[in-house]
């Protein structure tokens, strides 16, 4: 048997662990290819249903806060509307809520006076709120622009499951601003309706228990809950 010199002994250590290196690898690609046991992927699941668990109510609060929050600011756009419409035209407008039926608000233009309302302008007068009547054409065909009412606005839908409530029952359902800026409502006292005064009315939105609020003045000042 020949006897190896120096360097064939370095050589041949060299590849040996060269080979040792090589196995090593070897058997470490062969394991990342098994990938996780099926213990390591019950404990991953484990751990992700318990942190789902825990968000999901808080995500799902806060969609409803959302919600809400978009139904007020709906609310109060349509309030700023038909006070500028009112002003600008220097005619009445209206906001009705819940027309034709719940969660649904409409702005419309008072087709007679304050002092003497047109029977289309009465509350119960669901026509004048319908979505396949937009625009409202009181006289059928005509579309002149001599013919009121020429500023209704069209149907607002809030989000699902949003209500109203008002904090005076007689301004539940409408209220009128006049050129002036200034806010009226039915106090049931007759024509033309009283100014809602200083205190306002305060109308709540409420969805799944939860309420904002949007406070008009007499004046026709407009705030909301932030």
């Amino acid at each position: 048997m020949p006897i190896l010199g120096p360097r064939a002994l370095r050589g041949s250590a060299i590849a040996q662990l060269n080979a040792q290196e090589l196995m090593k690898q070897v058997g470490r690609h062969r394991r990342s290819a098994l990938g996780f046991s099926l213990v390591d992927m019950l404990a991953t699941l484990a751990v992700i249903s318990t942190v789902a668990a825990i968000a999901t109510p808080s995500a799902v609060d806060l969609v409803d806060s959302m919600r809400l929050g978009m139904a007020l600011r709906d609310v109060e756009r349509e309030l700023q509307f038909a006070r500028l419409k009112a002003v600008s035209t220097s005619r009445p407008m209206r906001v009705r809520f819940d027309c034709p039926s719940a969660g649904k608000l409409r702005v419309v233009e008072l087709i007679g006076t304050p002092a003497a309302p047109d029977a289309n302008d009465a509350d119960t007068y669901l026509t004048r709120c319908s979505e396949t009547t937009y625009p409202y054409l009181p006289t059928g065909a005509d579309k002149s622009r001599l013919t009121r009412p020429n500023n209704d606005g069209p149907i607002r839908l809030l989000q699902p499951k949003t209500t109203f409530t008002a904090s005076a029952s007689w301004a539940k359902k409408t209220l009128e601003f006049w050129s002036d800026g200034s806010v009226h409502a039915d106090a049931g006292t007759g024509n033309p309706w009283p100014n809602i005064g200083s205190a306002g009315v305060t109308i709540t939105l409420s969805r799944k228990g939860k309420t904002k609020n949007i406070t008009v003045n007499g004046l026709g000042k407009i705030l909301q809950d932030r």
